[in-house]
């Protein structure tokens, strides 16, 4: 008897820990019998049908959610004409809230699994493979399953006990190159109505000491990602705080750890530590979702706002925090402009990820109850997507969905950070600045074209030449170099930079020259390329002359430029933990040695 666990993941990068949990807490006699295969949404679905055929599997359990429901759906009924006689096993939320109608709808599958599978799989594991058990399927709570012509269900399964659950992570192997996904606590306190973590308000806790061991674990291992996958991690400020102090006191310098967390109710000792940590060792995620009053008190939202956007500006007082913060276009009572509203004010806390989603209509979400009544248009298929609501048209949410795609190339990937700050200063709103960016990619069909990461420097240096930026038109092109070369390391000069003139480029050459040289020589700014020359130093730095301090927000607002061209050094071996931007050292222009001094 051969059981194959199989996930459908929605990147390589990503793991699925639901099958390695249910492999681990099956008997240990069992799990010699249970294979897994993991699969993405990229692969096709005739080499996921091959590559399961080939594990010759008697009984095969999927995990099923919104991303790969519908390749799933093209992939039951292929799996009996390859593998006749096999069992089909479904589970995951896509599945557990209308196990019924998936059954009907779905005949080559057996049986659904719902709600937390550990212990039902093992004793679906057990029936299916120890031949001495006598247990029955109807014996087997938290099932639904097909009996003949007959859908059954069996009585619902009792919560798990969360510190009984076996680590999954001791073999890294399966995981390497892959986020680790991490599970201290289940359930959530909150009853946000587009969520269905909101169904389960009984929140448990994994046993501290051993969450410390296994934390350690991954530390130990050096991983690069702990995501967290509990739905509010700081909803027992108690489990959160030995959890925070327990990662900065054994930090390693490298691993980094995600929370999704609600921001106000974080207390002044919480913040107080977290001012504290490693920059990158932590990342926040914070879901705002909205700021219209009216919209917070209809999807059951009890936030302070005030208290919220203080905290998030506490967190980023010190500059060591990556900050995620995510806003809900379709929410009932929210329409176009009070949805610029709540951009707007999300946009001002300069979070380093700024999210724009859109309503997914979950099964069994108090949403998806309250559709008919907000006039709630949605995709049948998953996502389950907002087409439209009551408050908001199609034509609005395809706006939207094209200032969606500004907001996540040019303010996510946190690359055109100055050149965006001067935007900001001659439009109406940030709001605006991506509106206009959205107009100007589609009047030059750039949405189809899909410009290259570079080449979206061009592409906004043009959009800025259509605003009253065209007046200081040698600033822009210096603030958008400084944006290009903190992140990339490129040699050939883009058109948006003109050629200096003959002369100065003769200066400029010279004075490079001779700085590496010295450099060579003393070490004194690039003490950590001991071991390379001048011409490899000049290759894996950039040195640019800028006649406007653009390194300084002020200098953005005054426009004023400087008395004299400076030097600016870029060093890729040193770069931001929160963006990733290069080390810069500003130097002044010395032409009796040549030398760069720290300006």
């Amino acid at each position: 008897m051969k059981i194959l666990l199989t996930a459908v993941n929605a990147k390589y990068i990503h793991s699925n820990p639901a099958i390695y949990s249910l492999r681990a807490y099956a008997d240990s006699q069992l799990q010699p019998a249970i294979e897994i295969a993991e699969y993405t949404i990229n692969n096709r679905m005739e080499d996921i049908l091959a590559g399961i055929y080939r594990h010759k599997p008697d009984v095969i359990a999927i995990s099923c959610y919104i991303w790969n429901w519908k390749m799933i759906e093209e992939l039951l009924p292929e799996i009996g004409k390859v593998l006749p006689g096999v069992s089909i096993w479904l589970g995951g939320p896509e599945v557990s809230y209308n196990a019924e109608e998936v059954l009907h709808k779905h005949k080559a599958v057996t049986g659904i699994m719902v709600g937390e599978g550990e212990e039902t799989f093992r004793q679906l594991a057990r029936f299916y493979c120890d031949t001495t058990q006598q247990t029955m399927l109807n014996e087997i709570a938290g099932i639904v399953y097909r009996e003949k012509d007959v859908i059954l269900r069996t009585e619902p399964r009792e919560l798990t006990d969360l510190s009984s659950l076996p680590f999954l992570y001791y073999n890294m192997e399966p995981f390497e190159n892959r986020i680790i996904y991490y599970e201290s606590s289940r359930g959530c306190p909150y009853r946000c109505s587009y969520c269905l973590s909101s169904i389960d308000k009984r929140v448990r806790l994994r046993n501290m000491e051993t969450v410390r061991k296994e934390l350690q674990f991954f530390l130990d291992q050096r991983v690069r990602q702990v995501k967290f996958v509990d739905r509010t991690f700081n909803c027992n400020r108690t489990h959160a705080m030995e959890i925070w102090r327990f990662l900065m006191e054994h930090d390693n310098g490298i691993t980094n750890f995600h929370f999704e967390i609600e921001a106000d109710t974080l207390t002044e000792e919480q913040l107080s530590l977290l001012a504290k940590m490693r920059p990158g060792l932590a990342q926040m995620e914070i879901g705002v979702q909205t700021f219209h009053p009216e919209t917070l008190k209809e999807i059951r939202r009890t936030t302070d706002m005030d208290k919220l956007c203080y905290v998030v500006n506490r967190l980023r007082e010190g500059h060591n925090i990556h900050i995620h913060l995510d806003l809900i276009a379709g929410l009932p009572y929210e329409d176009y402009e009070t949805f610029r509203e709540s951009f707007n004010k999300v946009y001002v806390l300069r979070p380093e990820q700024l999210q724009l989603g859109f309503l997914k209509v979950l099964k069994g979400s108090y949403m998806f109850e309250k559709a008919a009544e907000y006039k709630l248009q949605y995709l049948d298929n998953p996502p389950y997507e907002v087409l439209s609501t009551a408050w908001l048209s199609y034509e609005d949410v395809l706006r939207l969905k094209e200032i969606e795609e500004m907001v996540e190339i040019y303010y996510n990937s946190n690359q055109f950070v100055r050149t965006l700050r001067l935007l900001e200063q001659v439009c109406f709103d940030a709001f605006s600045l991506y509106e206009g960016l959205a107009d100007f990619y589609r009047e030059k069909g750039l949405f189809v074209q899909t410009p290259s990461r570079t080449y979206r420097y061009q592409v906004l240096y043009d959009f800025c030449m259509t605003t009253e930026l065209s007046k200081w038109k040698e600033l822009v092109q210096e603030t958008l170099a400084y944006d290009l070369y903190l992140r990339e390391n490129v040699k050939n000069r883009p058109a948006f930079i003109p050629a200096a003139t003959v002369q100065a480029e003769a200066d400029f050459k010279r004075f490079s020259r001779r700085f590496y040289e010295q450099e060579e020589r003393e070490r004194e700014i690039l003490p950590d390329y001991a071991e390379y020359d001048s011409r490899q130093l000049a290759k894996m730095t950039h040195m640019e002359f800028l006649r406007y301090p653009v390194w300084e927000e002020a200098a953005l607002s005054d426009r004023k430029s400087l008395s004299a061209p400076v030097a600016v050094l870029f060093d890729y071996r040193h770069r931001d933990p929160l963006t990733d931007d290069a080390r810069t050292v500003v130097l002044e222009v010395v032409e009796e040695t040549g030398r760069g001094e720290k300006a």
